[in-house]
């Protein structure tokens, strides 16, 4: 693997957990959110991960051939939750039921806060991991003088 081919991978997991973080604060946003356009309360939204193959645009095809199935991560799709609406008696509310209930989204703020702290550390062990390759390539260019 080309040190050029470890930028792509890294490159690929910091914007997919860049899509993760912004998804999680969009759910701790909206978590008070009863009415949408679409109608209902608002629906917590997860990304969902998959392995792509990478290619490193500095590289020929002869060594992308040579490295193998070099693969990084990719966003491909996102998913809405599709469990029921969490239930409160607020019979004042403009959003109320004949009942009197509000339905509200099931979202928990510190499971989201949990995965927003995941998603910030991946986005962070990236970031290392890109430090760690440019300074290896400044040093081999250093070698080379």
């Amino acid at each position: 693997m080309s040190l050029f081919s470890s930028l792509s991978v890294s490159a690929s997991g910091m914007a997919a957990q860049r899509t993760r973080a912004e998804l999680l604060v969009e759910n701790m946003a909206n978590a008070e959110t009863t009415r949408t356009a679409a109608g209902g309360p608002y629906r917590r939204k997860d990304a969902v991960f998959a392995s792509e193959r990478q290619s490193s645009p500095f590289s020929s095809v002869f060594q992308n051939q040579l490295d193998g199935g070099l693969e990084g991560v990719q966003v491909t799709g996102i998913v809405e939750d599709q469990s029921e609406p969490e239930k409160r008696y607020l019979p004042g509310h403009p959003d109320a039921d004949k009942d009197g209930y509000v339905a509200f989204p099931r979202i928990n703020p510190a499971e989201d806060m949990v995965d927003l702290m995941g998603a910030s550390r991946g986005y962070q062990a990236n970031v290392a991991a890109m430090t760690a390759v440019k300074d290896m390539i400044f040093k081999s260019i250093d070698l080379l003088r």
